[in-house]
Parts: structure tokens; sequence; C-alpha cells
């Protein structure tokens, strides 16, 4: 029994560490992935999401500050009741979660390693079965050093976690695990390679056949089958390749300009998940930047996802005049963790990113201007199919408008990159016209 408490005690108190270092490196990012659990859809407890960051930082702060007590052996009673309780309570959180399909990653290593909801509640399991030997072993849990040292060690893990996690609030994660980290390109993070894995789906048909419900299983065909067709429902088998940037989009209120700014040099983005809820002294920072930027000859424009009344009220309280473009809030949210946050874009690769307390760090070395226009990256490419037919832009307008039973225009970039690939074209957008049966 000795030696096993002793290999459960080195296991639960390294994961605990890395695993509670692992978020306190982005508390920000565990705040919204509580946010997340809070949520009406999954636990339904929406008043606690005002105290998403306050409830992370304790939780990734206590977990660390358990970790260094267990190996250490700093109150072995209190620390193996905590540990019980809490891995008590995320076993059930991460079963819920599973079970009814809430949550499709867990964070329990940040963006560090993704972990699929059974193979979180799995995990969480196992180290259940670990914590229950230290629970009944907890008289083999002897301190490593004397009491004074081991109090003091015990301090010094809890401040240091504190001072830690404030610091990476304050500036930005010590270690970027996400797609937009210094030297990655955003455009080759959303491309999808030609030999990725393709989702595989099951689809289940309902028929009525002879007055009798009956349901056909296929891989996508539409059955051959002499019956009433009730409805189809589709299951996931195994998930495609997910590129690593997903619902990052660079959009005017006409205009999907992504390509185009991805495109360009010396680009400074300013990035503000929400205009509403930016931080004042950060905005106070955006005149003197962007003042800087044009001055040595770098392009300067914002990305959030508030409306249009936002970003005119954010420009003139702020003396700004850089166009704010649209993207997606959570998309936004990943790719920096301050709101503002800035980066320095050459050809779609991040060069430099900075919180708004850092904004001093950024540097603006004088460039030579280029002039460009973003016409030629707008011109649009459009596919045009009638009942799934290849056809033109004459034959469709031709159509009387009372024959057409549907019009769907398609736009998804990686719907069109995934046809363009396979068929060797460059499409911007799809137009499908169903016709009416006569």
């Amino acid at each position: 029994m000795k030696a096993l408490v002793a290999i459960s005690r080195i296991v639960v108190g390294v994961l605990f560490i890395f695993s509670g270092f692992i978020k306190l490196n982005d508390p920000l990012g565990f705040s919204y992935k509580l946010q997340e659990y809070f949520s009406p859809d999954v636990l339904n407890i929406p008043f606690l999401e005002p105290y998403a960051l306050l409830i992370s930082v304790f939780v990734v702060v206590f977990e660390v500050v358990l970790g260094v007590f267990l190996l250490i052996g700093y109150k072995p009673k209190f620390t193996v009741w905590s540990l019980l309780l809490m891995i008590v309570f995320f076993t059930f959180l991460t079963f819920y979660a599973a079970y009814f399909e809430k949550v499709k990653d867990c964070g329990c290593f940040g963006d560090f390693i993704k972990l699929k909801p059974w193979e979180t509640f799995w995990k969480d399991v196992v180290l259940l079965v670990f914590i229950l030997v230290l629970f009944f072993g907890v008289k083999h849990i002897k301190p490593v050093f004397s009491k004074l040292p081991t109090t003091i060690l015990a301090l010094l893990g809890f401040i240091l976690s504190l001072w830690f996690g404030y610091h990476v609030l304050m500036h930005l994660p010590a270690i970027d695990f996400r797609a937009y980290a210094i030297g990655n390109n955003i455009k080759e993070g959303m491309s999808i390679p030609e030999d990725a894995p393709k989702p595989i789906q099951e689809y289940s048909w309902k028929f009525n056949i002879n007055g009798e419900e009956k349901i056909i299983t296929t891989n996508g065909s539409y059955p051959s089958v002499e019956g009433e067709f009730i409805g189809v429902e589709t299951k996931v088998i195994q998930e495609g390749y997910t590129p690593p940037v997903v619902d990052f989009s660079i959009e005017s209120e006409d205009d999907n300009l992504t390509d185009y700014f991805l495109e360009q040099d010396n680009l400074i983005m300013v990035v503000s998940y929400s205009l509403e809820k930016i931080e004042r002294d950060g905005a106070l920072k955006l005149k003197a930047l962007q003042d800087q930027a044009r001055q040595n000859n770098y392009k300067i424009i914002g990305l959030t996802a508030s409306g249009e009344e936002a970003k005119n009220r954010i420009n003139e309280a702020y003396n700004i005049d850089f166009e704010w473009y649209l993207c997606d809030e959570k998309a936004l949210k990943t790719v920096v963790r301050s709101n503002p946050g800035i980066l320095e874009l050459d050809s779609g690769t991040v060069k430099q990113k900075v919180h708004w307390n850092d904004l001093e760090d950024l540097e603006l070395p004088k460039v030579e201007p280029k002039i460009s226009s973003p016409k030629k990256f707008q011109q649009e490419n459009i596919a045009y199919f009638i009942n799934g037919e290849a056809s033109t832009k004459e034959a469709v307008e031709a159509l009387d408008s009372n024959s057409i039973e549907s019009v769907n225009v398609n736009k998804n970039e990686i719907t069109l990159k995934e046809y363009n690939v396979e068929n060797n074209t460059s499409y911007t957008s799809i137009i499908q016209v169903k016709l009416k049966e006569n």
C-alpha cells in the first residue's frame, strides 16, 4: 500500500501541477470555457457567467497549489480531501458534457492538448482511482522536508501561482498554443490539405412501407425502396479534418475582404471582440498607435464583432478614424487574449502580437509605402447551377421567377476551398437554383 500511495502521489501531483499550469498560462481562455459550461445550453447557471474569470483564476491556482502540497506533503488530509472533492465534481461535469454532447472540449489542458469529451471523462476516472488510493492511504503521505521548509515551499507555491496568473492577465499568455501565435500564418491555418480525411456520416432514412415504419441506413445515398418517405436523420460516425483556424474573417457590410488583407504586408490589426467591453485605458492608446502606424506607412484596421453604432461611438470617443471590420466574436477571443489587442501581419503571418498594456513594445520601423487596391481581390467569380447542372449567369437571370422554388448562395470558405481543389476552379461563391417540378 505504501508503494502504491507513493506512485499515486507523484502521478496526481505532477498531473495537477501540469494541468493547472497550462490553464494558469491562459486563465482568460479557461474563463471562456467556464462561461460555456455556465450557459443555458449546458448547466443553465448563467448568473455565474460574470464571475467566470474570478472562478477561473481561483480554480487553476488551487489546482497548482494542491499539486505542490501533495508532492511536498503539506497538510495531507486537507490536500487529499480537496483533491477528492475537486475530481468528483469534474468527473460529474465531464460525464454530463460527454453524455449529453454539450461541450466538445473540456479545456482541461487549455489549447495545448485537445481532448474529446469521453476522453476527458475517462481521464478523470483514472485520476479518481489514484486519488482514492491517496484517500485510503493518507497516513502514508509524509512531509518531504521539516515543518518550516515545507511551510515556506507551500507558501511560495501559492504566491508564485497567483503572481503568474496576474502577470499573464496583464500581458499575454507566456506560451501561445493557439493557431494565431507569432510566426504562424493565418491563411495557411485556414486551408484544408487535399488528402485531409473527410467526415463520415450515417444516414437513417425513415419510410412508411405497407403501413409500417421502417428505417434504412446508408452512407448518404438515397435508398431504393417502395414506400412513402417520412424523414431522414444524420449521425457523424467519424469527424473530418478541422483546420487550426476556423470562423476567422475580415468583412465589411458588403464584402468579404479576408483574402485581400491576408495578402498585405505591414498590416496593423487592432482586435476588440466587443467594443462595448473595450478597456478604456487600452482604447486611449489607439490614437497614438494609429498616428505612428500611418506615419511609418503601415495600414491599420480594426476587427470586431460589434455593430456600426458601437464602431462610430468608439471612433468619436477616442479620436480615431481607421476602419473597423467584422469577425466572429469567438474567433476574436481566440486571436488575442486582450481587449484591445494588437497584431502586425505580413502576408497573413503574425509578426508581432501585444496586449494593450505592452503597446509600447510594438516595433514599427518606417517601411516603404505600397499602393494596392482591394478591388482586384474583390472580383467575384461565381458558379451557377440550375437543378444541379452547371449553368451561366445569363441563363439564371433569364428564368421566370415563378418557376423558381429556391435559390441557395454558398459563400462558406471551407466548402468553396474543397470544391475548388476538387474541380481545379477558383470560385468565390456558388449559386444553386432549384426549379419547381412541373
